[in-house]
This record gives C-alpha cells, sequence and structure tokens, in this order.
C-alpha cells in the first residue's frame, strides 16, 4: 500500500477493491465550468505541496496520536453511465447513508460530478450535513493514467478541468462547500496527473486498507478484511454504490460497533490530516 507521501515517482495504481464498471466509451467529456463551488473554507487542514509543486498525497494518519479511523465511500459512475441510471441501475446508496446516520459516523464521501447530477438532491443532503464532508472524485471517473482497471483515461490536457466540471456539478447540486480532497479514479495517478492537478490546491487522498466490497457478495468476509487491516490512522476505502458494492450498509453495521469496543473512534479524512500537521 501507498504510504503517507508528498510525490509518486512513475505511474502508482494503488491496489483497488474490485474492477471499475465498464464504460462504453473512451472519450473524454471533461470540459471548463463557468463557475466552480466555492471550496471549503481555508480552515480544512490540507498537506503542503510537494517541493517539486506536485499534488500531496495522503494515504493515513499518524499511527502514534490515538485510535482513529477514517471510513470513506466513493460514490462513482462515469460519464457513460446515465442510460443504465436511467433504467434503474442505483449508483446511489441511501441505506448505507442512513445507517452512517443511525450510527453518528463522521465519513467522507468522494463524489464524482456525474453522481451529483444523477442524484442532486442526495448530494446536497451529504454535502451539507455536518456528519459528512463531501469531496472530489473528478466528474467523469475517467482514468488519470494509461493503465488503471479498463477505464477509459482522460487526456493530461483535460485533468483539471474534469476535476472543475465535478466542483460545478456540487455547485448546481447545491453544495456549499465541498472539502479540497480529491481521490483519483481507481487510485491511479503518476507524476504528470500529479502536476496537472497542483494549480488546484488539492490533498489527493489514497488509503492504506481495501474494503474490498466492490462487487463482492459475502459481507462477512468484507468486514474480517476491514478489522484485520484498520490500524490507528488508517483510511478504509469503501463504495457507495448499490449496484457494484450491494453488501456495504451491512459491512458497515458490523465494522462500527467492533471498531468502537477495540477502542478506536471513528473521524473524518480532514481529522487524520489535521493530526498529520498539526492543525487539529
Amino acid at each position: 500500500m501507498l504510504g503517507a507521501a508528498l510525490a509518486a515517482c512513475g505511474s502508482t495504481q494503488a491496489s483497488h477493491p474490485g474492477r471499475p464498471a465498464p464504460s462504453a466509451s473512451s472519450k473524454s467529456t471533461a470540459a471548463a465550468p463557468a463557475a466552480p463551488a466555492e471550496p471549503a473554507p481555508s480552515r480544512l487542514p490540507a498537506l503542503a505541496p510537494a517541493p517539486d509543486g506536485l499534488t500531496p498525497v495522503f494515504s493515513n494518519g499518524p499511527r502514534t496520536k490515538g485510535k482513529t479511523v477514517a471510513l470513506t465511500f466513493d460514490a462513482d459512475m462515469t460519464a457513460d453511465q446515465g442510460p443504465r441510471a436511467a433504467a434503474g441501475e442505483h449508483f446511489d446508496n441511501p441505506e448505507l447513508i442512513a445507517a452512517l446516520r443511525a450510527l453518528k459516523v463522521p465519513a467522507t464521501v468522494f463524489m464524482t460530478g456525474r453522481w451529483a447530477e444523477q442524484y442532486p438532491d442526495q448530494a446536497r443532503s451529504l454535502g451539507n450535513d455536518p456528519l459528512f464532508e463531501l469531496a472530489n472524485h473528478s466528474y467523469s471517473h475517467y482514468a488519470f493514467t494509461a493503465d488503471c482497471y479498463g477505464l477509459p483515461a482522460v487526456s493530461a490536457d483535460r485533468m483539471r478541468s474534469d476535476v472543475e466540471r465535478a466542483y460545478e456539478a456540487f455547485r448546481k447540486a447545491g453544495v456549499k462547500h465541498p472539502v479540497p480532497y480529491f481521490r483519483f479514479p481507481g487510485g491511479c495517478y503518476d507524476q504528470r496527473a500529479l502536476r496537472a492537478l497542483s494549480p488546484l490546491g488539492v490533498t489527493a487522498v489514497q488509503w492504506d486498507v481495501v474494503s474490498g466490497d466492490a462487487f463482492a457478495t459475502d459481507a462477512d468476509a468484507v468486514a474480517r478484511q476491514v478489522l484485520d487491516g484498520v490500524r490507528p490512522g488508517s483510511v478504509v476505502v469503501m463504495h457507495c454504490t448499490r449496484s457494484a458494492a450491494p453488501t456495504t450498509e451491512h459491512v458497515v453495521r458490523t465494522i462500527v460497533p467492533e471498531l468502537r469496543k477495540r477502542g478506536y473512534r471513528l473521524v473524518k479524512v480532514s481529522d487524520l490530516i489535521g493530526a498529520s500537521t498539526g492543525r487539529t
């Protein structure tokens, strides 16, 4: 797994919990927005840029500052999957969100702009609920490297506008302050991608615990994988797309009580970054 790092040498492809949903086209649909959503208030912690100016990368918090863990959820939807949503496929997961709220679990949701366009009411509800923080997962969920689990690739000159287009989708959905964190689709990035996003001032957020919930059918096995992998400061990657990760709600209902029983405090990614930078 990736450690906390400020840059990557060559192409980096993180261990990903399952294959991505197929896409019908490799053509990037990213376009520069007219007015990006207002960024989160500057008081939110972020990593400083790397010495070479690349976007900083974060994958876990401190191991020695208490037993904290951040559950993160990717709300994936590619730019080509509108017809599947129209046909009834659920890229959302309201039951999972209801479970997080019932259990009072702070969480960070990495949302694609296309997901926000498909479910604007849910995006607004998540983005404006203090229990959650809503972060950027690109507009199209196309890859930022040439080889990333079969995902179509965004060209280098459109990487920045693809991320900006997601912020515009959040704004249109009524999300006031998305947080300045970004997760690469598939967890795949290289120096070219880190350089392209540097002007946006975001922190790229990876993970150190793969839940394995994508396309899984055995909730108990996923829960064991999470519980076996968690350490103080861990970032767990899960999914908020019911059709592609049908067991996640049940996994959450299993792991949250157990993590609390083991003495872990559930936090947002911003809390872990704050602990890493001293901005708590």
